[in-house]
């Protein structure tokens, strides 16, 4: 069987879309070649039933993972600064330190609203609310009074 030789057309494409010249020039030279062959290989693929990947989908994944780890950052970093907030209005609620607060009894109840603040502080975040003193809960209100 004889090899047919690739013929080779000359066509004359106008590009007016910034975005499709933009790209051309980016898969020319990634791929070191002249624009006019990108050109002819990116309609290639867009005649393919099943084009090759698309080098920007590396990107586009890559966008999307960072996005995802912005968004647990962001989570994360909203639970330290609820925790710090409420921490820092009970240290400065209690001050200036006092006999009574070396009793068991006072102690025990520390505790009692440090588990009170920890599980107000999960509620919080996990009703989305981020100000630290949206609706204030009686709870809330009654946390810097001796119990």
């Amino acid at each position: 069987m004889a090899r047919r030789e690739a013929t080779t057309c000359r066509v004359q494409v106008y590009v007016s879309d910034p975005k499709v010249l933009a790209g051309l020039n980016r898969e020319a030279r990634t791929g070191r070649m002249p624009l006019s062959q990108a050109a002819g290989r990116a309609i290639a693929r867009g005649l393919q039933k099943s084009p090759q990947a698309d080098p920007e989908d590396r990107l586009l994944n890559l966008e999307r993972s960072l996005r995802d780890h912005m968004k647990s950052t962001a989570r994360d970093m909203q639970i330290v600064q609820e925790l710090l907030i409420e921490v820092a209005r009970a240290f400065f609620l209690r001050l200036p330190d006092a006999v009574v607060d070396q009793d068991p009894t006072v102690q025990a109840a520390v505790d009692r609203r440090i588990e009170r603040l920890l599980d107000a502080t999960a509620a919080r975040i996990v009703a989305g609310r981020t100000d630290s003193r949206g609706a204030v809960s009686p709870e809330d209100r009654s946390f810097g009074q001796a119990n």
